[in-house]
């Protein structure tokens, strides 16, 4: 491809490391996963697919690949892309992601798990991290077999350039360990705890319900609250936040907390607009940043949101839960290009919806050589 243009993501593959057997290889590895990223961003989502957008935009892509021996076969993007080592493609994912969309200072950080369903009954689970503020997907790792994923987090959190941002995780992830790793990464944490967290939640349960009968007096504290209507109802959201060192006293657990400095209480209520009662819910926190109620509502609003824009997003959008990928490496590769597209379509300016974006890529040759380009 020496003397052909280049699209941005070339030089990302030209060096990677093929799974074949040498000499064996009638197609280059950079060609068939740079056509696989066209694809999926073009709204490809099998094999099959991916072939196909091959053959029909073949001169297209003739512009900036050789494709000496044409387009893979279905059959050669499948067997490619299950033996490519996962790892190894999300590791020039993540490199590519760092050099491209930096964490800026204050940015929540959202690790959250989800299955792949259609990968059968051995279905893919992977734990992502997700820049709430851009809608960029960080990194991923895969959650083994026989284990969970507390496992997968902290392998996540070394993956990741996390200096100055905010990690939230739900209860899972709620673990000195991986306090003390945000930590060290020089980031800030918000964990939600639950009743698995035995003593540490009740012991925040009663400190608030003592703090609500003394009317917070001579208690270091703070309290926003935010309204919204959407969807036809209203959703009510209060936060207090707590840093009295007599709490912390109190809360046996606080040892092993690495830069504890708040405890969070968040009431979400909705209302119906046609007044069906909805339970209010209560939900407690823990956090190394200073009792700022109205920062800490915003990062535990933000984590929130990861289910109704990246999940819904990897769902509605790239239809991942259809997925019926299930060959070795296949499923969580496919997975790997998904993100890939994510990015590529939210970095585009154009105030289009993602689907519309795909759909706009797929006809327009000139839109779909502008995602691929840095701008």
């Amino acid at each position: 491809m020496d003397n052909l243009p280049k699209i941005s993501l070339t030089r990302l593959f030209e060096d990677m490391d093929d799974p074949r057997v040498v000499g064996r290889c009638t197609y280059p590895l950079v060609e068939v996963v740079l056509i696989g990223i066209c694809a999926v961003l073009c709204g490809a989502e099998t094999w099959t697919e991916v072939e196909e957008f091959g053959e029909s935009k073949r001169e297209w892509l003739a512009r900036f690949l050789k494709l000496d021996q044409g387009i893979p076969s279905h059959d050669t993007f499948r067997r490619v892309f299950s033996l490519l080592p996962a790892e190894l493609f999300e590791t020039r994912f993540r490199e590519w992601v760092e050099a491209t969309f930096p964490v800026e200072a204050g940015q929540v950080i959202a690790i959250d798990g989800k299955t792949v369903r259609g990968a059968g009954l051995r279905a893919l689970h992977l734990v992502s991290a997700w820049a709430h503020h851009s809608g960029i997907v960080l990194g991923q790792r895969k959650v083994d077999e026989k284990s969970n994923e507390i496992t997968a987090i902290p392998q996540l959190l070394d993956d990741l350039y996390l200096a100055g941002a905010i990690v939230t995780l739900d209860a899972m992830g709620t673990q000195t360990a991986i306090a003390q790793k945000i930590r060290d990464k020089k980031a800030d944490y918000v964990l939600a705890l639950k009743g698995n967290h035995g003593q540490l939640h009740t012991d925040i349960q009663e400190w608030f319900a003592w703090a609500d009968q003394q009317q917070f007096k001579d208690m270091p504290y703070s309290y926003a609250q935010t309204v919204n209507k959407n969807h036809g109802r209203i959703e009510i959201r209060q936060c207090w936040a707590l840093s009295d060192p007599r709490a912390f006293e109190v809360i046996r657990h606080y040892d092993g907390w690495a830069g504890l400095q708040s405890i969070v209480r968040v009431k979400r209520e909705r209302r119906a607009l046609d007044n069906t009662p909805v339970p209010p819910e209560t939900v407690y926190f823990i956090s190394s940043l200073p009792p700022d109620a109205e920062q800490l509502l915003r990062a535990v609003r933000a984590h929130w949101s990861i289910e109704n824009n990246f999940h819904w997003t990897l769902d509605v959008v790239f239809r991942e839960d259809d997925a019926r990928l299930r060959v070795l490496n296949g499923a969580e590769n496919f997975a790997i290009l998904r993100r890939f597209a994510l990015n590529l379509l939210k970095r585009h300016p154009a105030k289009l919806s993602l689907k519309r974006k795909r759909f706009k890529a797929a006809l327009d040759d000139t839109f779909l050589a502008q995602l691929l380009q840095y701008f």
